[in-house]
């Protein structure tokens, strides 16, 4: 196989042949930084993209819990990277071996019915939420892009890569499943139940649309803390009191117009449910694990809307023209960073957040 290599000029590599290490799932709780073959393109609409910065989620703490029935047995965790085109498929048309690219947490087929309502997710031809759940992710030093064309971002000058980062999942997810499903509108009353990344990513979504007040719920006062940056006007601590007495207390016993979830817990959801006023919305953006109680006895008189959601990433544009114009700041989620090495303790920061006070760690090939 003929491949241009990255560094410039051609190579004649059979790239079948070459290894690298990539965090390896290998059941519940249970992950190494291991050696494994390369990827190599499937499909003539792949790209191979040697990975420059990544991340951790939220959800890959999901995942090693057990809480994602597609993953097996050697699957590499990570949906989310900044990189640089290693090889192309003779299909791919915007990209070219060199260039820096943003790795979207979504695949699109581009096709498919919900790919052409912008509905990526859902995507029925192949791509959605593929990444590190049916295929091989992205917490390595190679990954397979399937679709890139519909799936990667240029680089934009002058944007550091750990920001750029954040606009590969957390950012649109708080802001489409969050803050847009959730209907945020001016003068809207907010509480975001949990403080973590994506939790602070609803904050600053919703701070986009003016609403009176953004209130921000979470166990860990380094959360509530940060939430404080990130835009919220009131943090309440729910270890030590009842966040829904405080809530109806700040809203003349009415309760908020948007409660959004982002934690992916039974109470959490619950709380949310119970923050609401009527005629209110619900926003669900926590990955669950398992059942949660839907109190239809208190709500259906309620005229509550409930709304869930996997990210589509239709928002990725909106988003990178804020960055670029320095109307969004997403520099300032990155807390902890780590060489590709380190990947088993930034688990463990990342994992211990409360104690750590991590954010988003970030782990890349030059440090």
């Amino acid at each position: 196989m003929r491949v241009q290599a990255a560094g410039g000029g051609d190579a004649v590599t059979d790239l079948l042949g070459f290894t690298m290490k990539a965090l390896v799932y290998h059941g519940p709780g249970v992950k190494a930084w291991e050696v494994v073959a390369r990827p190599t393109l499937v499909a003539d609409t792949d790209a191979i993209v040697r990975v420059d910065t990544t991340t951790i989620c939220g959800t890959d703490l999901h995942i090693l819990k057990g809480d994602v029935p597609a993953m097996v047995d050697g699957r590499i965790i990570g949906h989310e990277a900044v990189g640089t085109v290693a090889e192309v498929g003779a299909a791919v048309q915007n990209m070219a071996v060199g260039d820096r690219v943003l790795v979207s947490c979504v695949s699109a087929c581009g096709a498919c019915r919900f790919c052409r309502e912008s509905r990526y997710g859902q995507c029925t031809g192949g791509g959605g939420w593929i990444l590190g759940n049916e295929i091989d992710g992205t917490q390595a030093e190679y990954v397979r892009v399937p679709f890139a064309d519909n799936s990667t971002y240029p680089v934009p000058a002058g944007v550091a890569d750990e920001a750029l980062l954040m606009l590969a999942d957390i950012l649109p997810t708080g802001y489409e499943v969050g803050v847009l499903n959730g209907g945020v509108r001016p003068g809207d009353v907010v509480a975001v139940v949990g403080a973590g990344p994506i939790g602070l990513s609803a904050i600053s979504g919703a701070r986009l649309f003016s609403p009176s007040m953004v209130i921000a719920i979470d166990m860990a006062a380094t959360r509530l803390e940060a939430a404080k940056q990130f835009g919220a006007d009131v943090v309440i601590n729910n270890r030590e009191q009842d966040p829904i007495a405080a809530v109806l207390e700040l809203t003349g016993g009415l309760g908020v117009d948007v409660a959004i979830e982002a934690v992916g817990v039974p109470a959490t959801f619950e709380l949310a449910a119970d923050l609401v006023r009527p005629v209110g919305r619900v926003a669900n953006i926590g990955v669950h694990g398992e059942p949660v109680t839907l109190h239809l006895e208190r709500l259906w008189t309620r005229d509550v809307t409930i709304t869930t959601g996997l990210v589509d990433t239709y928002s990725t544009p909106t988003l990178l023209r804020l960055l670029t114009s320095g109307q969004l700041d997403a520099q300032r989620f990155v807390t902890h960073r780590f060489g590709f090495d380190d990947f088993i303790r930034a688990y463990d920061v990342f994992a211990r957040a409360g104690e750590t006070g991590a954010l988003k760690v970030t782990l890349s090939r030059d440090i």
